[in-house]
């Protein structure tokens, strides 16, 4: 079972940059897709970004060039370097963790975060 912990979250200005971490418990990042998602009150969760087990990045379109996912193995931590926030941004924001090879929004996760919330105003 794999347990994943994120941090970072918080509220920022507009053109703001925030950093959000994710630690899993176990080894997991060289096995496992890593994909960030974030949800607002009301709305279906929406796919953020996702990093293949070789490190291969996919993006959604509306955080393309902004965001950056990345991840360190050795210290099982993911990450989504979030620059040029703007208020369509705030969101809780969650991690999760399929495994496998394939990794894209379109693949259910089975583990998941219990989510750090960023607020952009």
């Amino acid at each position: 079972h794999v347990q994943l912990v994120e941090s970072g979250g918080g509220s920022v200005q507009v053109g703001g940059s925030l950093k959000l971490s994710c630690e899993a418990s176990s080894y997991t990042y060289n096995r496992y897709c890593m994909s960030w998602f974030r949800q607002t009150p009301g709305s279906e969760r929406e796919w953020v970004a996702a990093i293949a087990r070789d490190g291969t990045p996919t993006y959604a379109d509306t955080v393309k060039g902004r965001f950056t996912i990345s991840k360190d193995n050795a210290k099982n931590t993911l990450y989504l370097q979030m620059n040029s926030l703007g208020p369509e941004d705030t969101a809780m924001y969650y991690c999760a963790a399929r495994l496998g090879s394939l990794c894209g929004y379109w693949l259910t996760f089975r583990y998941w975060g219990q989510g750090t919330q960023v607020t952009v105003s």
